[in-house]
């Protein structure tokens, strides 16, 4: 349970003297809603992730690579290195595990022939398109039914609470 009132008795960490207590359930249901969600997205990764048979980073590989595709931007190893913010060391390992699965081709880069791109395989793309992709068009559908002044106000909310966890 995330109340303030069970968890931090005391008011040492959240003051709350000013708010009415059902000003407190709704602030309660909202961080409960929150928890599951997140919950619920964990675990739906998690699912994708162990169907395609892929760890967090290699997932986080495919989607950009997905993403850049979708641009008609080729990617490099030095660019997914500095996007997943690892060493090059490990992106050839990553790739070289992601192409032994089948889920990305190097071809010779088209313009720098010392260099590679790297994209993702038709089957990849498909399954991932079947999986986070139908989760995501799920997500817009529900945010296509709120109101543009319910959207603003979802999104300032996240982004603020996005900030919450930036300062820790």
């Amino acid at each position: 349970m995330l109340d303030p009132r069970v968890i931090d008795p005391g008011q040492e960490l959240v003051r709350r003297e000013e708010l009415a207590d059902r000003d407190l359930d709704q602030i309660v249901r909202v961080m409960e809603a929150l928890r599951r969600w997140r919950e619920a997205d964990r675990r739906a990764s998690e699912a994708s992730r162990r169907y395609m048979r892929l760890g967090e980073t290699d997932m986080r590989a495919i989607r950009y690579l997905i993403a850049a595709g979708h641009h008609g931007r080729p990617v490099t190893p030095g660019a997914l290195a500095g996007h997943l913010k690892i060493s090059t060391a490990s992106t050839t390992k990553l790739l070289d595990r992601l192409v032994e699965g089948g889920h990305v081709l190097r071809h010779p880069h088209p313009s720098d022939r010392r260099s590679v791109v790297i994209e993702v395989t038709a089957a990849t793309r498909r399954t991932a398109r079947l999986t986070v992709g139908r989760r995501h068009a799920r997500r817009f559908g529900v945010i296509s039914r709120l109101s543009p002044a319910e959207r603003e106000l979802v999104a300032v909310f996240l982004e603020d609470l996005a900030h919450t966890v930036d300062e820790e």
